[in-house]
């Protein structure tokens, strides 16, 4: 009899059949061991993966798809230049928590810019030729064909907000994080809040402003228009943002702004005006990012667990991808991080 093999000989990668003997089973229970078949005892499944692991064996993916119809693979699509993916703090926590999921599931992660044209054309006869099991969209505007584009195509996908249509969804509680600013600024009694709010194309930007109004509303705060000042969620926006408010002479003694990066270009301008923070104009931020550290003073913001929703985004889209019942959507709760900006 010849002895079973406790390695390979240099050069060459180990095969199906020498874990199998190794591990003192058949071909196909090693190959239902790797696509998690309920099928495999306990026992043998250790078993297969000690043999796997003590000679280096490397699943064929290629070969593997071919037979399971699947790619082990999903996407991150964000709607967003890649100037702006690498440089604002949200996009890096979102993909460390969906990174972190996808570790947890075995799964291959591929991340895709989507925001032109050419760029949609490529993901569509990317996705259309089955490339990826599943899809996690990100930082979506009302009009983004994407989401059709992926229901007409069936494939499984969970989005950063709300959209339009029947995709499940995680988000943070956005108004909510607002509202609670904006009646922390009341109650320490600032009475003109003014805010700089993201894009009202996006379901952030919106429920944001929304919570806004709200708190104001509770307050008995008539709504006044002249405080309201739509950015783009960008450092530069929320500097011009914040620029046009007081020339337009609205002379806030608060602001709520929609994302860190906006209320520290608005910082900048107010210093630039004479204007103290907190003294003659407190300030408040969104999303408690490391900026919100960096700012002088420190950002007092909302806190948005981001890495949290990416964790969480990936276990709604495995559960897509099981083909079970449509995962239910998820909404994060939000708290406000006070410092000395507020």
């Amino acid at each position: 009899m010849m002895p079973m093999p406790t390695s390979t000989p240099a050069g060459r990668s180990p095969t199906l059949d020498e874990v199998a003997a190794l591990a003192g089973v058949g071909r196909g229970t090693v190959s239902r061991v790797l696509n998690d078949s309920p099928q495999v005892t306990e026992a043998t499944r250790a078993a297969v993966r000690r043999a796997i692991e003590t000679l280096g064996y490397v699943p064929n993916r290629a070969a593997r798809s071919l037979v399971t119809r699947r790619s082990d693979s999903v996407a991150v699509v964000i709607s967003e230049s890649d100037s702006r993916v690498f440089t604002e703090p949200f996009f890096g926590g979102f993909i460390r928590g969906v990174t972190e999921g996808v570790a947890e599931s075995g799964l291959q992660l591929l991340l895709a810019m989507a925001r032109t044209t050419p760029e949609r054309d490529r993901l569509h006869r990317f996705l259309a030729g089955r490339h990826v099991d599943g899809v996690l969209l990100a930082s979506l505007h009302r009009d983004d064909p994407l989401p059709q584009l992926i229901t007409e195509l069936r494939i499984p996908a969970v989005s950063v907000g709300r959209i339009a249509g029947d995709l499940p969804y995680v988000d943070a509680d956005n108004a909510g994080g607002a509202h609670a600013a904006v009646t922390h600024l009341h109650a320490t009694g600032r009475r003109r809040i003014a805010t700089i709010t993201g894009p009202l194309d996006m379901d952030a930007g919106a429920a944001r402003l929304a919570g806004y109004h709200d708190a104001l509303a509770a307050a008995g705060v008539p709504r006044d228009e002249s405080l309201v000042a739509v950015a783009d969620w960008s450092e530069e926006s929320g500097r011009a943002a914040m620029a046009g408010l007081l020339a337009a002479g609205a002379a806030p003694d608060a602001v709520f702004v929609a994302s860190d990066l906006m209320a520290s270009g608005a910082m900048q301008v107010l210093a630039e005006h004479g204007l103290r923070v907190p003294e003659d104009v407190a300030v408040i931020g969104f999303d408690d990012s490391t900026v919100a550290r960096h700012t002088r003073p420190q950002l007092t913001s909302v806190h948005q667990p981001v890495s949290a929703m990416g964790l969480e985004m990936v276990r709604l889209l495995r559960t897509a991808m099981a083909g079970g019942d449509a995962p239910d959507s998820l909404v994060l709760p939000t708290r406000l991080v006070l410092r000395e900006s507020a």
